[in-house]
């Protein structure tokens, strides 16, 4: 298998044949808001206040190896290859899912904003396209799937994501990935759900709330209500 990258609906060796001669994933850097009080050495952080910890964008950058093949032209086709794929990566609009065949079951959000560079050598060259990404890679599958052939035993948790509510039930769900994530719910009817002490209504349906988010870990629900109740949301690593 030769490995290579997935995006803007096209796949670099696939559909080019270029081979992939450098990567680097970067890593996302924790935002920090500090302030040291005046005359002392103690210094406060504020980087949690609203719940979470904030992350910067990662740097992805991919380097390819460039071949024409044919003796006709050779100069004029070099550089015509480079134009096509300079088009592939920039004509994305925003953030669009990147996929890693050497990162299989996860893709990164990820755009090419203008750092590219091509080293030509007569007939081959060296295109290295630096990609700014969402700061954490998102798993292909929602939790609560757990197919066998397919579960990774160091990353993946095997937990329910569906429930019947007959009057009241607690549940707990587990975020395993680094940042807080919104969940979808899916209800047969409205429904409350008390978590850390908040009280959200949920209506009957579909729905998704900026103020309902799931932390780093374990969440207990208390739901009161009659019916089903279903949560969709994906696991997001560093």
């Amino acid at each position: 298998m030769t490995y290579g990258i997935t995006f803007n609906g096209k796949h670099s060796w696939n559909d080019f044949g270029l081979r992939i001669t450098d990567r680097e994933i970067g890593f996302p850097s924790k935002e920090k808001i500090k302030v040291k009080v005046p005359f002392s050495n103690v210094e406060y952080d504020f980087s949690e206040l609203y719940g979470s910890q904030t992350y910067t964008d990662r740097e992805l950058k991919y380097s390819f190896k460039v071949i024409e093949k044919t003796g006709l032209n050779v100069k004029e086709r070099i550089n015509l290859t480079k134009s096509i794929l300079a088009n592939w990566f920039m004509s994305s609009h925003g953030k669009q899912k990147l996929y890693d065949d050497a990162i299989p079951g996860y893709y990164f959000l990820a755009e090419v904003e203008g750092d590219m560079s091509f080293q030509e050598n007569w007939d081959t060259g060296v295109l290295t396209a630096t990609f700014n990404a969402y700061p954490f890679m998102i798993c292909d599958h929602p939790e609560g799937y757990d197919i066998w052939d397919e579960f990774n035993f160091e990353l993946d948790i095997s937990q329910q994501v569906q429930f019947v509510v007959n009057g009241s039930l607690q549940v707990t769900l587990i975020n395993p990935g680094v940042p807080d994530v919104i969940p979808n719910i899916t209800t047969t009817s409205a429904m409350t759900i008390l978590k850390d002490g908040i009280t959200y209504n949920v209506p009957a349906g579909e729905s998704q709330s900026s103020d309902f988010a799931l932390h780093s870990g374990e969440n207990t629900l208390n739901i009161s209500g009659n019916g089903s109740i279903s949560f969709l949301f994906y696991k997001e690593l560093i």
